[in-house]
């Protein structure tokens, strides 16, 4: 098994019942659902599982289930980034011991933070950890206000030796190719835009951390499957497909969104943690219908039928 992101890798939302309590068993669900469909890595407990909702018991109780769930069949990287660099340093050090792949760590958020601050973050954070458990940066700065540039990446990825790659989720394919400078090009770079999955996978980034693969994993899989196979018009096209319904899906700008279509698909995916609400589940599911007759999918299959 791969010890890096690569592919797609489904940024799962955390599903909430009735009485606002995580579902174990929709976490199962979900982690199964999305195996099934053929994504290559699961990534829990980021923006798309609204992390900052969740206490630390209830963001380990989400890691716990999602790697036991997967039993090794994918890498499961669980993203510890909290607002306390303590909170932080427990969840990871968690999601060491219970037998993650890695995790990846946003910048510190809603305060600015110099670049020697974000140094010391990760320095602090990785010195607690194992010398070999990969970490991925999380770099979002439209949501966490902080951004890291080439210069600092290429400072944390010389002090922390288990920094291994970023997951940069700012829609800017000219700061992911600079990424993939650091250490001489030994560097992972995923991206968070679901609509520049085939761009980034041509100038050399190995995947897409996608909320939007969640709902609709079987799109975005198909591009990863015809990039590998050298089918580079074919994975172009379905980019396209894709991005229809990364359009529809508001770029994830709205994570109700994803739970209804995954609840409407048959998984069990819960409620929006407060003050997040739910969206009204009919007009959505009608336009998820109406984008999907247009662009159909098998869905026992998880192929496209319709690559135009």
């Amino acid at each position: 098994m791969e010890n890096k992101l690569y592919g797609v890798i489904t940024a799962m939302t955390t599903p909430f019942d009735d009485q606002d309590r995580v579902s174990v068993d929709g976490l199962k669900q979900q982690t199964e659902y999305l195996i099934e469909k053929g994504v290559q890595c699961l990534y829990p407990c980021g923006t798309t599982g609204e992390m900052y909702l969740m206490d630390n018991a209830e963001r380990e109780l989400v890691a716990e289930t999602v790697v036991k769930t997967a039993s090794d069949r994918v890498p499961v990287f669980i993203h510890t980034g909290a607002m306390r660099t303590a909170d932080t340093i427990r969840l990871s050090k968690h999601a060491h011991d219970i037998g993650a792949s890695g995790i990846g760590i946003v910048t510190p958020a809603y305060f600015g933070a110099t670049d020697r601050e974000i140094l010391n973050y990760y320095a602090e954070i990785c010195a607690a950890l194992p010398d070999h458990f990969p970490v991925y940066v999380y770099v979002i700065p439209q949501l966490a206000k902080n951004d890291i540039s080439l210069e600092l990446m290429t400072r944390i990825a010389e002090e922390c030796p288990q920094v291994i790659g970023v997951k940069y989720s700012y829609p800017d394919i000219r700061r992911a190719s600079q990424y993939l400078t650091v250490r001489n090009g030994n560097f992972s770079v995923v991206i968070g835009a679901d609509d520049l999955f085939f761009p980034a996978l041509s100038i050399g980034c190995d995947g897409v951390v996608s909320g939007c693969s969640g709902p609709v994993p079987e799109t975005f899989v198909k591009i990863y499957e015809l990039f590998k196979a050298g089918k580079l018009r074919e994975a172009q096209a379905m980019q396209l497909t894709a991005t229809k319904y990364v359009e529809f899906l508001q770029y994830g700008g709205n994570i109700s969104m994803f739970k209804t279509i995954l609840n409407h698909r048959g998984v069990y995916a819960g409620h929006m943690r407060k003050p997040l609400m739910d969206l009204s589940a009919a007009e959505v599911i009608r336009r998820f219908e109406t984008l999907r007759a247009e662009f159909p999918f098998d869905e026992a299959a998880g192929n496209m039928t319709n690559q135009r």
